[in-house]
Order: C-alpha cells, then sequence, then structure tokens
C-alpha cells in the first residue's frame, strides 16, 4: 500500500509547505501583532505559530524515540515558558491562550525551522507508517501514518489560520492610521 517514493515526496513538500507558509507569516511583521487578537477570545498569531511548531517537535520526537527540542534544546527558556514536555496548547482554554506572550518572531521562525527538520528526518527515515505510535492527545491505537497526518493537517490549516489574522489585523492597523 505505501511505496517509499511518492507518500515520502509528498509528506516532505507538505511540511516544506508549512515551513513556507510560517515563514511568510513572520517575515517583517510588527511583533505587536503576534499577541493581537483579532476579537477577544481568538487565537493569536504567537500562539498558533508556537503551537503548530510544538506539535511538529513532540510529534516527530515520539516518533523518532528523542527527547523534544522544546525541553532538551532548551526552546522553553527563549519562550519564557516551563520545561514542560505535554505544554502543546492542545486543550488550552481561552485565558491560558490569551496570556500568551510571544518572544521575537525571530525566536519563533528559529523554533520553528528546528521542529521542521524533526519532522523532515521522519518522512526520511519512517520505516512503517502502519506501525503503532500511541499519542498523548490522540490515544493508544494511532499508527505512525495517522500521526504524521495529524500533524500535516494542523500544520497547514494553523498556518494559513496565522495568515489570515495577519492579513486582518495589518489590515485593520493601516486603516487607523
Amino acid at each position: 500500500m505505501y511505496d517509499d517514493g511518492p507518500w515520502r515526496q509528498l509528506a516532505h513538500d507538505l511540511v516544506k509547505s508549512i515551513e513556507r507558509d510560517v515563514t511568510a507569516v513572520l517575515d517583517g511583521i510588527d511583533p505587536a501583532l503576534l499577541d493581537a487578537p483579532a476579537e477577544d477570545g481568538t487565537n493569536r498569531i504567537g500562539w498558533l505559530v508556537w503551537h503548530l511548531t510544538r506539535s511538529h517537535d513532540r510529534n516527530g520526537s515520539e516518533l523518532l524515540g528523542l527527547p523534544q527540542l522544546w525541553t532538551h534544546d532548551g526552546w522553553h527558556a527563549r519562550f519564557g515558558r516551563a520545561a514542560d514536555p505535554d505544554e502543546t496548547g492542545y486543550r488550552h482554554a481561552t485565558a491560558e491562550m490569551a496570556a500568551f506572550r510571544s518572544p521575537a518572531p525571530e525566536v519563533l521562525a528559529a523554533y520553528h525551522r528546528a521542529a521542521t527538520q524533526r519532522l523532515l528526518s521522519i518522512v526520511g527515515s519512517e520505516p512503517d507508517l502502519r506501525r503503532p505510535a500511541p499519542s498523548p492527545t490522540l490515544g493508544d491505537t494511532v499508527t505512525a501514518r495517522e500521526r504524521l497526518a495529524g500533524v500535516l493537517v494542523e500544520g497547514l490549516e494553523h498556518a494559513g489560520q496565522a495568515a489570515l489574522l495577519r492579513g486582518l489585523l495589518e489590515r485593520r492597523a493601516a486603516a487607523r492610521r
């Protein structure tokens, strides 16, 4: 069912697409926009990028059997957050999301690049996508394929949401001038 070539190329292309989209969102952004809500109670750009990157890092690390970059490489400290490998933003309440403070866009981008490399190593090395790959958020019956698919779908969704928010917030800021 899975041939090495096509699925690897497709997954690689999707991971790189997410990376390009995240880079475009962060490139030249006014840092104040990272934590600006479009409306009360809505996701913010910085939180969305952090959350999707934590998903890349956590899932990629767990699938490879490696420690998360978040704690192992000290990214948590650069974000001013606890060294909690379980904190990914999953099930964050509105208040937790609103309390999140983004680091500089360059820090968000650097963490995303590092997590992208980790995820790409899955694409290049995973021998069996059908193998069991229990997940703290998805349960005990998921496969490596299901985890990888979830990371890709969520990454595409959140990168798109962040891009939409940047456009909306920049347009509002320009209209106020």
